[in-house]
């Protein structure tokens, strides 16, 4: 009998086959406009994509034709350029209906000269309030860059052109700590408007003399066990599981340590203000 190591491909294999893992991607053939289509562009044989924010009502919003349970998903944003105070830009996963879960990447606007803010945040059974922010070290409205959500039975961890800003564990078993695990998702990306709060706390407004604001995408890659419930979300967990939990290498921990040392600028666990306890995660290592 051969190493133990050795069935890991060959149960990655059977796994790909059994419970409907899918890669590849393509804006046409793979997303449905849902919230004002007219807003909506797709174009270069469906690899780009263009969401308009036109009044403080009528944005625009895209999501996945497929759900899922478990995986990689990446786009590559250019996000709205000029002063783009009061607007936010997403790229998220959700599930749908109660008590839902969700992984957020939202980029709050602000105005010219001044930093978008780069928000994160997890839900669990319609559990949030764990945000952790940085600002940008490169300028997101010039060309594109990669945005990629990792979700694994073990983990969830955000990266900015590959490189790793935020990891968040599962202790559900453990620690009691809430963790998306059994509600299958979409991906998302969206444009709107949030001027009561996005732009420093909503002091400054959007000027819609500007709109509209757009936002482009170009190319989405989706990495993902398809599941709509039942027996297909345990299958996906064991496709997910080994060898995806591996954590991170030393290398990706140094660059997120970089990245959260000089470009954080909110995190929850560090936040008592007001009454806040912040949770019993927050005391366990997350990486």
């Amino acid at each position: 009998m051969g190493k133990p190591g050795a069935l890991i491909p060959v149960l990655a294999l059977l796994a790909f086959l059994a419970f409907g893992l899918v890669s590849g991607g393509n804006f046409n053939d793979d997303c449905d406009a849902t919230w004002e289509p007219q807003n909506c562009w797709v174009y270069d044989s469906g690899n780009s994509l263009s969401l308009a924010l036109v009044s403080n009502s009528s944005g625009s919003m895209i999501r996945s034709k497929r759900q899922f349970i478990f995986g990689t998903v990446s786009t590559w944003i250019q996000l709205v350029k000029g002063n783009s105070a009061g607007t936010v830009t997403t790229y998220y996963l959700s599930s749908v209906g109660d008590y839902h879960d969700e992984i957020d990447f939202e980029f709050l606007g602000n105005e010219t000269g001044q930093p978008y803010t780069l928000h994160t945040n997890v839900y669990a059974d319609g559990i949030g309030n764990k945000e952790m922010q940085f600002v940008p070290w490169f300028d997101p409205t010039d060309g594109y860059h990669k945005y990629t959500i990792s979700w694994t039975p073990c983990m969830i961890v955000w990266y900015v052109d590959d490189l790793p800003i935020r990891v968040f564990r599962n202790y559900r078993q453990s620690n009691g700590v809430a963790f998306p695990t059994s509600r299958p998702m979409h991906a998302y990306s969206s444009i709107w408007s949030a001027d009561d709060w996005a732009t420093q706390g909503g002091r400054v407004k959007t000027d819609w003399t500007h709109a509209p604001f757009v936002a482009n995408y170009h190319g989405i890659d989706l990495n993902i066990c398809e599941c709509y419930g039942g027996d297909c979300v345990y299958g996906c967990a064991g496709a997910y599981g080994q060898p995806y939990c591996g954590g991170l290498s030393d290398e990706q921990r140094w660059k997120m340590q970089w990245v959260q040392e000089k470009y954080r600028i909110y995190d929850y666990c560090v936040d008592y203000k007001d009454g806040k306890v912040p949770g019993v995660e927050c005391s366990l290592p997350q990486y």
